[in-house]
């Protein structure tokens, strides 16, 4: 079972399960934690009524200490593991899991939020970012998920590249710091990657210089420059 004590002290297992080093860990922390403060007030319950008697009597729960509540959703978010198995490293039921992830997901959007680092999702107001200097990439991502029941989902998430069922996003990453500036909405694996930016309807600060690979072949929004990796020549 592994929790904030434990981990914190593991500079590389920290970073390859949470995504962060444990200096931006402890940066996120206190926004985390007055934005679970005042999504779950202390003097009311999980089902928003009333509490009865003081807070913290009874059975203390796995995930009762806000730095094991904070890592334990970025480990799900960054390794994206299935709920048994994330039950299994916390210590956790499945069903326990299933209602911390819904209690805390919301949380770790309003604690972003609260920072300025939330992603934009409105592709019309990526305009308004000020990216200095305007250097950003914009790149697809794709994440494994469980292989679909019915067949014609399974052929709609199966990725040839990927060779695996997969969902796939679109970011736009400010190259000077590697912030997302825009993440799209979720797509099957086998979506292209321009089909994505275009229905996003990206619009792109003044003066903007966008790196883009092959999989944006054709994408040509209107900026200062695009550039494009190109491929290396295949071998005789």
């Amino acid at each position: 079972m592994i929790n904030y004590k434990t981990l914190s002290s593991q500079l590389r297992p920290f970073l390859a399960l949470t995504g962060l080093t444990a200096a931006e860990f402890r940066d996120l922390l206190p926004a985390f934690e007055r934005a679970y403060d005042r999504a779950y007030p202390m003097d009311r319950t999980a089902t928003d009524r009333p509490r009865q008697r003081s807070f913290g009597g009874g059975r203390h729960a796995v995930l009762s200490a806000a730095e094991d509540k904070l890592l334990f959703v970025l480990v799900y978010l960054k390794t994206y593991p299935l709920q048994a198995v994330l039950g299994q490293l916390f210590g956790l039921g499945t069903s326990q899991v299933n209602y911390w992830l819904h209690q805390l997901l919301p949380v770790l959007r309003s604690a972003l939020d609260d920072l300025g680092v939330l992603p934009e999702r409105d592709g019309a107001r990526l305009r308004r970012q000020a990216p200095e200097p305007r250097l950003v990439i914009i790149d697809a991502t794709e994440r494994r998920r469980q292989r679909p029941k019915r067949a014609e989902k399974q052929a709609a998430h199966y990725s040839g590249k990927k060779k695996a069922h997969t969902d796939k996003n679109v970011l736009v990453v400010r190259a000077a710091d590697r912030r997302v500036l825009f993440l799209s909405r979720t797509y099957a694996g086998k979506a292209h990657e321009k089909r994505i930016a275009d229905e996003a309807r990206l619009r792109y600060p003044p003066g903007t210089t966008l790196y883009k690979d092959a999989g944006f072949q054709g994408y040509e929004p209107p900026v200062a420059k695009t550039c494009q990796a190109k491929k290396k020549a295949a071998r005789a």
